[in-house]
């Protein structure tokens, strides 16, 4: 299977270590989003929203949405299991990921779009919104603080997509906009390095 990735961008990231988790070797076919690659005819037709990652399959066809890929792979290798092993677990997990994904992922994303000057050019950016999201963003982090306490990983005793989810997004949000894990977090700063240990984060 290939891959259409980009190196930086969180949501590739996001598949590659999932892939990595469960020992899949996937094809990586960088495209440059920058330079509007993913805009071009002939990517559009592999996904017509313009963006990575992009699964090719053997077949031919395509699935987008890094999620909706992770499930694919789930399906094809189910263990190590990522999203749950059963209904309460899945539900479990699925909430936790949807929270990472919609508070955490999301905010740093506008934060980012709003305010990193990689992104001038690209997208309109509305600099107050952008700070206003990065103070969401902060808050977030703290309260994730607050939630790990006496749990290991996200969504319970087991590394989950949800971990994943919000490692791209924190890591991300570190490079480009300055969004930092304050150290007197200590219960997110132990999950942290925790995950970021992880063979597959290198992914």
């Amino acid at each position: 299977m290939k891959l259409y990735n980009h190196p930086i961008a969180p949501n590739p990231r996001r598949v590659r270590i999932f892939a990595a988790e469960k020992s899949i070797p996937l094809q990586l076919e960088d495209v440059d989003l920058l330079a509007g690659q993913t805009r071009s005819p002939e990517f559009l037709k592999k996904n017509s929203s313009g963006a990575v990652p992009v699964l090719e399959l053997d077949d031919g066809t395509h699935l987008s949405e890094s999620v909706a890929i992770c499930r694919y792979l789930e399906a094809l290798h189910p263990e190590p299991n990522l999203f749950g092993r059963d209904p309460r677990e899945q539900a479990e997990v699925e909430r936790w990921n949807r929270r990472m994904e919609l508070e955490l992922f999301g905010t740093i994303a506008r934060t980012l779009q709003n305010t990193a000057p990689i992104f001038k050019g690209i997208f309109p950016q509305f600099p107050d919104y952008g700070e206003a999201q990065r103070k969401l963003a902060t808050d977030r982090l703290e309260r994730m603080d607050r939630e790990l306490e006496g749990r290991e990983f996200v969504a319970g005793e087991r590394f989950s997509i949800a971990d994943i989810t919000a490692l791209v997004a924190i890591d991300i949000g570190g490079a480009l906009g300055n969004i930092t894990v304050d150290p007197k977090l200590g219960n997110l700063t132990r999950w942290r390095e925790a995950v970021s240990n992880r063979p597959s984060a290198k992914a």
